[in-house]
């Protein structure tokens, strides 16, 4: 842990990560807020985040190869310097003294949600490229926390410079905090190694990442169950403004303290769950984790608004546990040449997972129908527990060449006998 936190590459990664996190994170609150507020808004903003997802579902797959195929401290810092270009032009168109309309607010927010689409999984394959096996669980949590921190500083922030700033200082502010990444992601020592390429893996295939883990059906299967948590949140994100304003009758001031009871959850995970992987190892911290974020989302729907906070900080317990145990999982075994690949698999996943629930969920809520889509909800996470213990109870062997199942082998073993 202390080579870690002495390591100067963690250091500038980490202040970068910040820096950059915190800028597009004021923007990415105060763009939205300001396109729902516009006329019709509210309709426009659902169109914009139905369609990004959709687009992010498309490039996931091409990012990941790009990640495989190239320099992931150059793919970093040509994501940033393109977003610095662009919000810097929109930054002048306001302080020329036009006007911002509309489609200036629909462009931002692309810009934005592309930069995270680039962003996420170029720096989790950077950093199981340049730091050490026994470095990831910490590193993992680290990175957690360093997450909803910036979070946090950029939704209070964001709080106070939607009442005082004009959009064009905001996106000047977020300029400045991607010169402020671009010249410490500059700083980082990197050097591209030429690795020995796993028998097998093809660099220039885009479908390799799937190939790779069709070839290891378990294991597959045991990470695409882990990651429902996550999905969960996304999709609450949705459901939970909702809910609280029309089934708990809740004031908005609360909604801004569900969320920063959510942070405290989350940034104890990120300091916890690296503890407890060591003593337990990742796989059992996972279906841990998965199950506790189960519990707590399947008694939502009894819950008045004291129990509701509770429960939030056991959300974030769970996800980002999972998320942490996971990351470290993945960091540990799948070949580094590949990660961009099956990493941008799980990703496209997930996408397709909240395109298919916000669709249906979308009808069900406008029908009145919340207390049915938490039911719902609840249903896949408690497929998602059950298939995570079954797998972790009956024993997945991870070698990184193949998986079985123990109880299989007993079972074939009696029909022998």
């Amino acid at each position: 842990m202390k080579n870690l936190y002495n390591d100067s590459r963690f250091r500038l990664i980490i202040f970068a990560n910040i820096a950059s996190s915190i800028g597009s994170g004021i923007t990415m609150i105060a763009v939205p807020w300001m396109l729902v507020s516009s006329e019709n808004g509210s309709a426009v903003f659902g169109y914009v985040t139905i369609c990004m997802t959709i687009i992010s579902f498309l490039i996931t797959p091409l990012v990941g190869n790009l990640i495989d195929k190239m320099s992931r401290k150059k793919l970093l810092l040509t994501s940033n310097i393109v977003s610095f270009i662009m919000l810097l032009f929109f930054s002048v168109i306001g302080f020329v003294g036009l006007s911002y309309e509309v489609w200036h607010y629909i462009i931002i927010y692309i810009i934005g949600s592309l930069y995270y689409t680039v962003f996420f999984p170029t720096m989790f394959a950077l950093n199981q490229e340049i730091f050490n096996k026994d470095q990831y669980k910490t590193l993992n949590g680290t990175m957690e926390v360093q997450g909803q921190l910036s979070s946090v500083i950029a939704g209070a922030l964001a709080s106070i410079l939607l009442t005082k700033w004009h959009l064009h200082y905001i996106l000047l502010l977020n300029v400045f905090a991607y010169m402020a990444a671009i010249y410490l992601y500059i700083k980082i020592p990197y050097v591209r190694f030429k690795k020995s390429e796993t028998k097998g893996i093809s660099k220039s295939k885009g479908t390799e990442g799937l190939t790779y883990m069709l070839k290891r059906p378990a294991m597959f299967l045991f990470l695409f169950f882990s990651i429902m948590p996550f999905i969960g949140v996304m999709i609450t994100n949705y459901l939970f403004p909702v809910y609280l304003a029309d089934v708990l009758k809740a004031s908005g001031s609360f909604y801004g303290i569900q969320s920063m009871v959510y942070g405290v959850g989350a940034v104890s995970a990120g300091i916890i769950v690296p503890i407890i992987a060591r003593k337990l190892g990742d796989e059992k911290t996972i279906v841990y984790s998965v199950i506790t974020y189960t519990i707590a989302i399947s008694l939502i729907v009894i819950a008045n608004i004291p129990f509701f906070l509770s429960l939030m900080f056991f959300i974030a317990l769970g996800n980002s546990g999972a998320r942490v145990a996971r990351n470290s999982f993945l960091m540990d075994r799948i070949p580094n040449e590949i990660i961009g690949r099956v990493d941008s698999l799980f990703r496209s996943v997930g996408l397709l997972l909240r395109i298919l629930l916000l669709s249906i969920f979308t009808g069900m809520v406008s029908a009145g129908l919340i207390i049915y889509c938490f039911l719902i909800l609840s249903g896949i996470l408690i497929i998602a527990s059950v298939f995570v213990s079954f797998s972790w109870r009956n024993g997945f062997e991870v070698n990184g060449k193949n998986i079985e199942l123990k109880m299989k082998n007993k079972q074939l073993a009696k029909a022998k006998t």
